[in-house]
């Protein structure tokens, strides 16, 4: 059966906005082009949704054209505004962007052990309400929070987890009570960074992937044809506590010492650093083993300014990269995604050099051909991906069809 007039309306309309959310500001003739709609149908729904103040004329294409072929249509930014954290053990980091996700403001602030649970969740509030008055946005739509820790996948719920502060699970509760109004969603920091590396980074061209986390802790997100895969309680690619050769003792239910962790956890990275003279200094809020790795992949690559002896150097990234491989072969193994990008500060340090060390090792270990690639986003992965997904779920709403 066809669908009604007003259905085909709805459907041009949102594939209309999606695109412009998508490519950015389109003429009506490349809104034609790009749907395959007629001219008349397209005329129809650019001046319903102009109507409607979905979109606005934002311009003229090319510097010679002018009239009314030539105007750009662009989606009204400041319909919405949105909000994402990055909440780590040691602080979080905020931004606010309108709804095509420019970033209007951001900031960033360290929270320490010391500090009791009421104070850190207050202080933590009071970043957001800062950084949304710095925005100038009234109110905020949707805020899209990544943290560490399982999300339980029928509520969405942050679960309890020994391993982690107190302040993390009341801060979402807080957000909802001190912003009424903003529809407040966690996800996992990996699978938010597997979602920004897909979308804008490593995994660009790969529907199937897993991005190994290398950050302060180890994680892995699994993306199985174009679908983030959460698993029956939310625990899909705990690749921290997987058993693995070279360490002292075997994980347990509430702490992975003695897992991949062991071996690839930044304070293991940093004491094998260590093991071989390898020293360097981590930017800002990294973890600290990131500065050793990229100073060792400065001085295997031949930079004039490297601290680190090159010898030293290729002795590291290859102990480093045997243990990696580990978990990379594995991955492969049970799930054979063809792709696995090295995420988080340390794989982003490591580049190229450290990821093309761990795929000749894969190599060797397993008979399944798999791609080994840097991530391209690093640690601000877990924002940009918290940012997306609010986007992705405030245009649900926002661009109701008009007259819905």
């Amino acid at each position: 059966m066809p669908a009604s007039p007003s259905t085909a309306r709805a459907i041009n309309d949102r594939l209309a906005l999606r695109l412009l959310q998508q490519e950015g500001p389109l003429t009506a003739g490349q809104l034609k082009a790009l749907t395959g709609l007629s001219r008349p149908t397209v005329a129809d729904l650019v001046e319903r949704l102009t109507d409607s103040g979905f979109v606005t004329v934002v311009g003229e294409a090319g510097e010679t054209r002018r009239g009314p072929n030539a105007r750009l249509y662009g989606i009204v930014a400041d319909r919405a505004h949105l909000a994402a954290l990055d909440v780590r053990t040691e602080g979080l980091a905020v931004v606010v962007s309108d709804l095509v996700g420019e970033v209007l403001a951001e900031a960033a602030l360290p929270i320490g052990g010391e500090m009791g649970t009421g104070p850190a969740v207050e202080h933590a509030v009071a970043l957001v309400e800062r950084v949304l008055k710095e925005a100038g946005a009234d109110r905020l739509h949707t805020v899209g929070i990544g943290a560490p820790g399982l999300i339980d996948p029928a509520s969405g719920e942050l679960r309890d987890s020994s391993g982690l502060p107190a302040w993390h699970r009341r801060l979402v509760a807080a957000l909802q009570e001190r912003l009424p109004g903003a529809r407040v969603r966690v996800e996992n920091e990996t699978n938010l960074a597997a979602l920004a590396e897909q979308r804008e980074g490593a995994a660009r061209d790969h529907d199937t992937f897993v991005l190994l986390w290398l950050g302060h802790g180890t994680g892995a997100a699994v993306v199985l044809d174009g679908t983030l895969r959460r698993g029956a309680s939310g625990g899909t690619g705990e690749i921290g506590f997987l058993p693995v050769p070279g360490t002292t003792g075997l994980p347990t239910a509430t702490d992975c010492d003695g897992g991949f962790h062991s071996l690839a956890g930044a304070a293991a990275i940093a004491r094998l650093a260590g093991e071989h003279g390898v020293t360097g200094e981590a930017r800002g809020h990294e973890p600290p083993a990131a500065g050793p790795v990229r100073e060792a992949v400065r001085a295997v690559t031949g930079a004039a300014d490297a601290g680190v002896a090159a010898a030293s150097a290729e002795r590291f990234l290859d102990a480093l990269a045997d243990r990696l491989a580990v978990g990379v072969a594995s991955v492969a193994a049970l799930l054979d995604p063809g792709c696995v990008v090295l995420g988080g500060e340390i794989g982003h340090a490591g580049g190229g050099e450290l990821a093309g060390r761990v795929a000749e090792r894969v190599r060797r270990m397993s008979p399944l051909p798999t791609e080994v690639r840097p991530g391209l986003l690093g640690g601000a992965a877990v924002l940009r991906g918290a940012l997306l997904t609010a986007r992705d779920r405030a245009q649900d709403e926002v661009f109701a069809p008009p007259g819905r």
